[in-house]
This record gives C-alpha cells, structure tokens and sequence, in this order.
C-alpha cells in the first residue's frame, strides 16, 4: 500500500471512515456478481503493483506519481459501481448472453459515471477529487484499439487509469473460479494477456505486466477467495435464480 502522508489523527480517522464506505459500495457492486471482498483487493493490489512497476518506465513517470498512485489505489474498488444497476437476469446468467443483454450489461459503464454526476449536480458542485473514479467507472471496458465500449476510445485516449484497471480486472476474472466455471492457471492467464498486446492492452502495461507477473500471482495467494466466499457464491446465485424464476 502507498505510503500515506503525516496527517492529524482526526483527519486519519475522517479518511478510513471515507475509505471504509467507499469499500462497502464496492462489496454491494460486487455482490450483485456473486463475487467477493477478495476479489476487490486482489484487483486493489494488482493495480498498485503495475502502476508502481509503470511508474519507472519514461511513458508514464511523469503521470505515475506517488500521489496518483495513491488515488487510483484508492479509487480502485469502484470501478465496477455501475454493475448495482444491472438487471441479476443478465448480471447472473451463467449461459451466453443475447445481443440486447450485452447491450444492457455494457450500460454499467455509463450508468455508474451518470450516478456520480447526478450526485455532483445534486450537491451543487463537482468533486475534482472523483474526476479519477469518473474515468475508471466509465473506460475500464474501453480497448486499447478501439474495440471496447462505452465510446470505442483507443490508445491514449484512454486515460492510464483505466488501462491499468483494465489489465487488472481481466487478469482477476481470468484466474478466478466462478460457480459457474472454473478459472485458469496464472501461466495460462499471462498468456492471454500476452496475447491482447496490442489488442485489449496497452502494449507498455502488457510488457511491465509480464516483467512482474510474479507479483500478480502473489498477491493471487495471498488473497485468494475462500472456501467460504465459494459458498457465499453458490448460495447468492441460487437465491437470485430462485427469484428471478418466480417473477
């Protein structure tokens, strides 16, 4: 974790209660995906590894500074916050989805974006401090050659947050279990990723992601889901399924 600056103990305890808060929406959005705590801190920290390990490199040093690096740790827990606000017909179905479901599960992009806006709006003015949330909400599923969505941007149009949550969040769905699949060996997950250079990813993330690979599957371990997150999983899609089968 970043090293936090000198602070009062007041001002700490206002921060870790923010903090507290932000991670409890992040475990409601992630809930509503069968998912777990473990997963939010596994993409936490992978994305604080490839950031540190992006911030050497003379593409990024000038944008990755230790107060970035910071923020986006930070705000790295909301990035999947519009996903509340899709439907568990669409969000849990575990076969393929239909072109009018995908296009309903892509609007958790624009969804959570338009939620922090509306709250801005609401309370009469913007917050600079979720200008970074803003932009992983909205562009986490952008590609870096223009294929993704919500508005097809690429390259460095993307902003450097989201390309690193990016890489985060796919490297996590690809190693992790769900009830309904299993997930794939790390080396195999490398390889994928390896295999979106260019594609999907940003090719200098790819290639610092690949030169600390060994950190990603450590951080893997060390926070890896539970036998009882694995039964929290089960049971949450039994129960959404039994309902969504009564509507």
């Amino acid at each position: 974790m970043p090293t936090p600056s000198p602070q009062t103990p007041a001002t700490d305890e206002v921060q870790h209660a923010q903090q507290v808060l932000v991670f409890a929406m992040a475990t409601l959005a992630e809930m509503r995906e069968a998912d777990s705590e473990s997963h939010i801190l596994r993409v936490q920290n992978y994305v604080l590894a490839l950031a540190q390990a992006l911030s050497k490199h003379p593409t990024f040093e000038a944008v990755l500074t230790p107060a970035y690096i910071d923020a986006l740790y930070r705000s790295a827990p909301l990035y999947d916050l519009g996903s509340v606000a899709v439907p568990d017909r669409i969000l849990l179905k575990p076969g393929r989805l239909t072109a009018d479901e995908i296009g309903i599960m892509r609007t958790h992009t624009t969804l959570g974006h338009a939620a922090i806006e509306r709250a801005e709006k609401t309370l009469g003015r913007a917050a600079p401090l979720l200008a970074m949330v803003k932009d992983i909400v909205l562009c986490h599923q952008e590609k870096w050659d223009g294929s993704g969505y919500p508005r097809a941007l690429a390259g460095t149009d993307i902003p450097v947050s989201a390309r690193i949550i990016a890489l985060a969040d796919v490297y996590d769905a690809l190693i992790t279990s769900k009830v309904y699949k299993d997930g794939v060996p790390h080396d195999k997950a490398v390889q994928i990723i390896f295999s979106e250079r260019g594609g999907h990813f940003d090719p200098d993330m790819v290639d610092a992601f690949v030169e600390i690979q060994d950190s990603f599957a450590d951080i893997a371990k060390r926070y890896a889901d539970t036998d009882a997150d694995m039964q929290h999983k089960i049971e949450y899609m039994a129960n959404a399924i039994a309902e969504i089968a009564t509507l």
